[in-house]
C-alpha cells in the first residue's frame, strides 16, 4: 500500500481541467474522475485544501474595452461555480467538505477565515477555496500559493493538462524538453509559464514545494503525494 510523504497539501485545479475535452463548462465524467483521485489521497491520511480556477466559464478580459477589475471579479464568481460542483461531487461520495470564498456570499459558502479553515482541515474535512485572493490583478495560482503558506501546506500540487514543465512550449516546439526539477530562481529567470511569478515568489519565500504534473495520468494525485517521480518539482 502506498504511503503519503506529505501531511497537508493544496491542490490547484484549473477550470480547464474540469471542462475536459469539451473545453468549457463542467464535464461530469471528468469531475467524477478527479474527485475519486482526491478521495484516494484523503484515504492516505492527507489533509487537503483545493483551489479552483474559473477558466472553463470565464477567462480574463474577453472584451478589450472591459475594465480589468470587473473582468477579474467575474472570474472570481466563475470559481464559485466550480467550487460548488467539486463540493457536491465529493459529498455525494460521503466526504465532508467546506467551501470558503474570498468574496463574501454567505448564502452559498463560508467566508474565508483562516482559523475556520485550519479547524476544518484538522477535522479531516476537505476545504475548497474560491474567489482567488478576493482581489483583482491576482491569479488563482497566486491564491493557491497564498493559501498554502497560510495553512502550512508542505507542497502545492499543480494539477494540469500537461505532464510537467518544459523549457519551451511543447505545442509549438517538438524539441521542447521536460524538466524533472527546477529551482524557484531558475523558473523565474527562464521565464517559464506554468505559474505566475508572484505565486512562485510566495512559494520560494515560504519554502513550499510546487509539483506540476498531468492530472489525467494514471493515479496521478496518489503518485504525487507518495513521492513517486512524476511531473516537475519546483523547489
Amino acid at each position: 500500500m502506498q504511503k503519503a510523504i506529505y501531511k497537508r497539501v493544496i491542490i490547484k485545479l484549473s477550470g480547464e481541467a474540469l471542462a475536459g475535452e469539451q473545453g468549457n463548462g463542467i464535464n461530469e465524467k471528468v469531475l467524477e474522475e478527479i474527485t475519486d483521485q482526491i478521495i484516494a489521497v484523503k484515504n492516505l491520511g492527507v489533509e487537503i485544501g483545493i483551489i479552483v480556477g474559473g477558466g472553463n466559464f470565464w477567462r480574463g478580459r474577453q472584451g478589450k474595452e472591459m475594465d480589468r477589475t470587473t473582468a477579474d471579479h467575474m472570474g472570481m464568481l466563475a470559481t464559485v461555480i466550480n467550487a460548488l460542483a467539486v463540493q457536491d461531487a465529493l459529498e455525494r461520495k460521503g466526504v465532508p467538505t467546506r467551501v470558503q470564498t474570498a468574496l463574501t456570499m454567505t448564502r452559498v459558502a463560508e467566508p474565508y477565515i483562516l482559523r475556520k479553515a485550519m479547524s476544518h482541515l484538522n477535522k479531516g474535512r476537505i476545504v475548497i477555496f474560491a474567489c482567488g485572493t478576493g482581489n483583482p490583478y491576482f491569479t488563482t495560482d497566486t491564491a493557491a500559493a497564498l493559501r498554502a503558506a497560510e495553512v502550512g501546506a508542505e507542497v502545492l500540487l499543480l494539477a494540469k493538462n500537461v505532464d510537467g514543465i518544459y523549457d519551451s512550449d511543447p505545442k509549438t516546439n517538438p524539441n521542447a524538453k521536460k524538466l524533472k526539477t527546477v529551482s524557484y530562481k531558475d523558473f523565474i529567470a527562464q521565464g517559464l509559464k506554468a505559474m505566475d511569478t508572484t505565486a512562485i515568489t510566495i512559494c520560494m519565500e515560504n519554502d513550499i514545494k510546487v509539483l506540476a504534473f498531468g492530472l489525467f495520468e494514471k493515479d496521478a494525485l496518489i503518485r504525487a503525494v507518495s513521492g513517486e517521480e512524476i511531473g516537475t518539482l519546483i523547489k
